[in-house]
């Protein structure tokens, strides 16, 4: 077990080291859309990246729908392993929509010996998501 801060500080550790291997700068939240972001997620049982689409309820609807007519060329062409999830809950019960892809492997933010897989992970799978996105964004926001 680990305590708060050792917890803390790996966490801390881990996306330091994850800005310094692949040093680039991500869309996450500049996507110009309202309630609409990609996101890393890692914790000590799971890693896995994410296209949010929350706040009001009218633009989640809007969003959707267009992401929706889209996942042919989501899955064909780009992440064929995402997962489209419209009703999700976050930890908080904060009710989103969702689309991820986790990774298939056992990995944990304790555990440094897994960072690597995680890191080449999310270079690649963000990648591929923001290249949807930039290809797609002017049908998602019309």
């Amino acid at each position: 077990m680990f305590s708060k801060e050792e917890s803390r500080k790996l966490k801390q550790e881990f996306w330091t080291s994850f800005g310094k291997s692949f040093p680039r700068k991500w869309i996450l939240y500049h996507t110009k859309l309202k309630g609409f972001s990609f996101k890393f997620y890692f914790d000590n049982k799971k890693a896995l990246v994410a296209l949010d689409v929350e706040d009001d309820l009218e633009y989640r609807i809007k969003y959707w729908e267009k992401l929706e007519a889209l996942k042919s060329i989501l899955l064909d062409d780009y992440l064929p392993d995402a997962i489209y999830d419209e009703t999700y809950f976050l930890d908080n019960e904060k009710e989103i929509s969702r689309i991820y892809v986790p990774l298939e492997q056992k990995v944990s933010i304790h555990n440094k010996n897994t960072w690597r897989d995680v890191m080449e992970f999310f270079n690649e799978k963000m990648t591929l998501f923001e290249a949807f996105f930039e290809e797609y964004k002017d049908v998602i926001e019309g």
